[in-house]
This record gives structure tokens, C-alpha cells and sequence, in this order.
């Protein structure tokens, strides 16, 4: 709390710009699309859903190929980018009432005490203390608007003597899914099924409705960008799309295997990312405050556990980390995994391994598990797809993710992989240990019944 205080008075006295100043400071516009997989969408090669407008704003700015979340839970992968901080050194790193404990200074303060107007539109998720985060909230506009429909009405509203920051948060695609959502919706014959999944009508209809919130998703992000380009304030934000976490899917969301944690992520900023460009370096969402903060010309608070990405802007070439990490805490029932990314490899460590790979319980309750429940009754799930009805778990993974990028063949038993085995495991062991990460001491129960998605009753 302190070293927040002192952050706070340092820029309220040194960092405010002279107003003749302020036009050279960039707008910033963070987009979050809410339950999206990072390859769902035709900017990474999907060949039918449809997202114009994204690709669009790749093709206007740089794609990065391999950029990660910290988490696959929507609170604490939120309460991490909003910090700059892991989940587990937030506070808040359990999807539990969606708190950010008022105690962690946030990105967001740091640009509104160097001159910056900010509001946040859509989302508000974690509620608890985020608000008083923001100059202004707005609300999600209309019902069948995804949560997008006062996005336009923040950029409008924004002052015109001052830059701004934007968290434009949407509710797609995450569930419930209705029928209708766009005027043409995707077919079963759109779907690409993962391995993971059982390739059956019920679960290609379940996919096609979250291709469809996709696309809404996209038609908002045309109107952002239209905006701006009719308030003539694109040349001078830096916009930033991504994900908080995978599909809302078994073995997707809550987990830290890619469809987890890789997220979607493309930037453009006239002038300063080349137009249609790609970046492969490693890139984790706990960068994003460092380089906000950075485009901003604001000092970085010494909280933030994350790296400026503002070099790969101009050389994509340039590394500026070896490795990513992840976490999955409680999320509706008890687990703790921690993993360790390189471009090539995955590591993850599994503590409770006596418990199966469980999705949350919105999408357990779904048509595609309730069906893969029927289909595992009758013994007619493969090896790949009967991962949420098995324990023990192994307790290291280790995955070549560039050859096997579902991530099916674990290599961690593998002989010729040992070398790669212990390098990840080293770095994590490291990272545990420089961000003060512990197992808990004791074990929290389930909060929903694990097969059904039914919340359970508590005892007094």
C-alpha cells in the first residue's frame, strides 16, 4: 500500500505534461474479447469464421504468433493484465467475486495521474475496487450488443484537450449461446472440430453459436475503428486486441495448455508498427502495463512483474523473454497447475493430481460435455478425448508445441526429451521462487458439482 502511495504522489507532482504536449501522447484502446481462442478467428487462418474487421486491423498493424495470458480465468487473468502482476502475486488469483484487492496499484492510475482521461466500457470484471480505478464506467449497451454497445460512446465522450485509455470489454464469446446472434450464422459445415473434442452434430452446433458471438464481437471492433477515424484520432492510438482466456470448452478454458492461455493479440499503432507485419516472439499479457506505460512516457511503478514490448513495434525480431508463464488456480472446483512456455515447448507441473482435467462449470453444463459424458458411458471416447474422466493426472507434461500443437503427446517420460524436461522445470522452480509463488496449505472444496455443473449446497 505504501509503495502504491508513493507511486501515485511521485506522479501527480512530476509526470503531468504541459498541455502543448499532450497531442504527442498516444490514445491507447484495449480491446478484450472474453472467452476466445486465439486461433478462432481468420487473421490466424481460420478459414470460416468471420472477423473482417480484425483482419482488417492486422493487416493495418502486427500480429503476434506467440503471445500468452497468465491465467485462463477471467478475473485473475484480468486482475493480472490491469496490474501488471501474476495472479498469484495479486491477491486475486482465485476466480472468487471477482475482487481486485484494493491494495495493487493498476496501470490505469498511473496514466490518469500523468494527464490521462480513462474510462472503461463493457465488462466490468473483477468489479470489486476496479471501478474507482476509472475516470468513467460505462455500461454494456443493449442486450443483443454482446456487451459492446457503449464502446463508440467512449470514444465520443472522451475529452478532446486530453489522450485517453480505453477498456473496451466485451461478453463474447463467452456463454450462454442464443441462435441468431449475427444475420448469417455459422453452419455445422463452418466447424473445425480439435482432436480433444468428439466430431458429432450436438458439438458442431455448439461451436457454430460461439463462431457467431465472434463475429459479433468483430462488427464492434469495426465500429471502434471507424470512430476514430472519424474523430481523426487513429493515427495517434495505439490499439491492442486480445483475449482473457481460451474457449469456453473442455480442455480450453481453466487450463494452461495453448487453447488455454495462447491468446489472440494484434496491434496497431500508425507510425509506429509496420503495417501487415508478424512477430513470433514469446509476448505475456503481464507485459502489457510496462508498455502502456512506456507508450505513455510514464514512469514504470517497480510492482509491475512484466517487460515493455514497445521494441518489437519496430524490430519483430528482437526477443525480450526466453520464457512465458502460467497459472491455473480454484476456478468452481480446487486445482493448482503452473506452467513454463518457450517458443517450441510447454511445461506444466500439476500439485492435485488425484483430480481429473474438469472445464469450469459453464461448460460443463453444456451440450458438447453433457454429450461427451453420454459418449463416455458408452466406452466411445478416444485416448485424446477422455482426459476430463481420468485421475491420476501426470504430474509433469512437456509438449512440442510447434509439432504437436493440440498439445496430445506428452513427451515428459520421453528419454530424448529429458534435457528440455529439466531446463523448463528449472526456470519454473525459478519463477516460483522470484514471484513468491506457494501451494496453499489447505485444499478448497468444489463450489460445483463437477460432472453436472450444478452449484452445490453449502453447510452451516
Amino acid at each position: 500500500m505504501l509503495l502504491r502511495f508513493l507511486a501515485l504522489i511521485v506522479l501527480a507532482v512530476s509526470c503531468v505534461p504541459a498541455s502543448a504536449e499532450e497531442a504527442k501522447r498516444p490514445n491507447v484502446v484495449l480491446i478484450i474479447a472474453d472467452d476466445m481462442a486465439w486461433n478462432d478467428c481468420s487473421v490466424y487462418g481460420h478459414p470460416h469464421i468471420k472477423t473482417p474487421h480484425l483482419s482488417l486491423l492486422a493487416s493495418q498493424g502486427m500480429r503476434f504468433d506467440n503471445a500468452y495470458l497468465t491465467c485462463s480465468s477471467c478475473s485473475p487473468s484480468r486482475s493480472s493484465i490491469i496490474t501488471g502482476r501474476y495472479p498469484h502475486s495479486t491477491g486475486g488469483a482465485h476466480q472468487l467475486h471477482n475482487d481486485l484487492p484494493a491494495d495493487q496499484l493498476t496501470f490505469v492510475e498511473l496514466l490518469r495521474e500523468s494527464g490521462y482521461h480513462t474510462a472503461l466500457a463493457g465488462k466490468l470484471h473483477p468489479r470489486k475496487t476496479t471501478e474507482t480505478r476509472f475516470d468513467k464506467i460505462y455500461g454494456t449497451g443493449a442486450k443483443d450488443s454482446g456487451g459492446a454497445g457503449e464502446w463508440v460512446k467512449a470514444i465520443e465522450e472522451s475529452p478532446k484537450e486530453k489522450p485517453f485509455f480505453l477498456w473496451l470489454a466485451s461478453f463474447d464469446p463467452h456463454r450462454a449461446y442464443q441462435p441468431n446472434t449475427i444475420p448469417e450464422p455459422h453452419k455445422n459445415s463452418d466447424v473445425i472440430v480439435p482432436p480433444y473434442l468428439p466430431d458429432v452434430p450436438i458439438v458442431r452446433e455448439d461451436l457454430a453459436l460461439y463462431y457467431d458471438e465472434i463475429s459479433r464481437l468483430d462488427h464492434y471492433v469495426g465500429e471502434v475503428m471507424a470512430t476514430l477515424e472519424r474523430l481523426q484520432q487513429a493515427e495517434n492510438t495505439l490499439i491492442i486486441f486480445i483475449s482473457d482466456n481460451g474457449r469456453p470448452f473442455p480442455r480450453c478454458k481453466t487450463t494452461i495448455y495453448n487453447s488455454g492461455v495462447k491468446t489472440p493479440f494484434i496491434a496497431r499503432w500508425p507510425g509506429h508498427i509496420k503495417p501487415g507485419s508478424t512477430c513470433e516472439q514469446l509476448v505475456s499479457t503481464v507485459d502489457l502495463a510496462p508498455s502502456f506505460c512506456k507508450a505513455a512516457g510514464v514512469e514504470n511503478s517497480e510492482t509491475f512483474q512484466g517487460v515493455s514490448i514497445l521494441p518489437l513495434f519496430s524490430d519483430p525480431t528482437t526477443a525480450v523473454r526466453e520464457y512465458v508463464f502460467a497459472e491455473h488456480n480454484w476456478h468452481d472446483y480446487d486445482d493448482h497447475q503452473r506452467s513454463c512456455h518457450s517458443l517450441y515447448f510447454n511445461y506444466i507441473k500439476t500439485e492435485y493430481t488425484d483430480i481429473p482435467q474438469m472445464p469450469p462449470a459453464d461448460a460443463v453444463k453444456s451440450v458438447t460435455f453433457q454429450k461427451m459424458r453420454e459418449l463416455h458411458e458408452k466406452g466411445e471416447l478416444n485416448e485424446h478425448q477422455r482426459f476430463a474422466f481420468e485421475t491420476p493426472r501426470p504430474g509433469e507434461e512437456l509438449y512440442d508445441v510447434v509439432n504437436d500443437p493440440h498439445e496430445l503427446n506428452n513427451l515428459a517420460n520421453d528419454p530424448k526429451y529429458q534435457g528440455q524436461l529439466e531446463k523448463h522445470r528449472a526456470r519454473l522452480e525459478q519463477w516460483v521462487e522470484e514471484t513468491g509463488d506457494e501451494i496453499p496449505e489447505e485444499r478448497r472444496p468444489d463450489e460445483f458439482d463437477r460432472e453436472t455443473g450444478d452449484r452445490l449446497s453449502r453447510k452451516n
